[in-house]
């Protein structure tokens, strides 16, 4: 997994291009999707067959039903707000991996038992930003976390030089490179 992980919304499939291209164009290879649009599945199977060389995944899944969507549109890796363990179920028998939002030792250590070793730590300024993943990092020294939500240019630094970090979420990534692509072609 990259280090940066942009957390895009998608609210028409003409959309899909421009976007794609302007985080390409900043760096980033890699496109969480969210479930939150109706275009989110054709979005996905879209970025899937005209992007190849980035990783597509689906964002926002909150169950089963979205999670086979999302897979049957190719998506890569699997993002939830929270953690369902038919999601995780699922994910596992297709070898997909699948990063639930777990904020507390119970929904991490519930992410354990279901094999889950990397999570999405969401909203990471509301549920103790970097002081949180540092605690929750000495009884649970095998998680990896993605913190998504509060963390901007203004902390990214302080976020990836912890080890514990796998990658950075936000659509903050989509709105720089987004910037990025409309000041170069002025």
């Amino acid at each position: 997994m990259e280090k940066f992980v942009p957390v895009v919304v998608i609210k028409e499939l003409s959309e899909t291009d421009k976007i794609l291209t302007a985080l390409k164009n900043n760096g980033i290879n890699t496109a969480e999707i969210t479930f939150r649009t109706a275009c989110a599945a054709e979005a996905i199977e879209y970025a899937v067959k005209n992007y190849p060389n980035m990783s597509i995944g689906a964002g926002t899944v909150i169950n089963a039903q979205q999670c086979e969507a999302a897979l049957n549109a190719g998506a890569q890796f699997i993002v939830s707000p929270g953690l369902s363990a038919p999601v995780a179920e699922i994910c596992k028998k297709q070898g997909i991996p699948y990063y639930p939002g777990c904020v507390t030792p119970t929904e991490i250590m519930q992410a354990l038992e279901l094999g889950i070793t990397t999570v999405k730590f969401f909203p990471a300024n509301i549920y103790g930003g970097l002081k949180a993943l540092k605690a929750l990092s000495a009884p649970f020294p095998q998680i990896k976390f993605i913190p998504t939500g509060g963390v901007d240019r203004s902390n990214i630094d302080e976020f990836l030089a912890f080890d514990k970090i796998e990658a950075i979420g936000g659509s903050f990534f989509v709105k720089e490179s987004l910037d990025k692509m409309e000041a170069e072609s002025k």
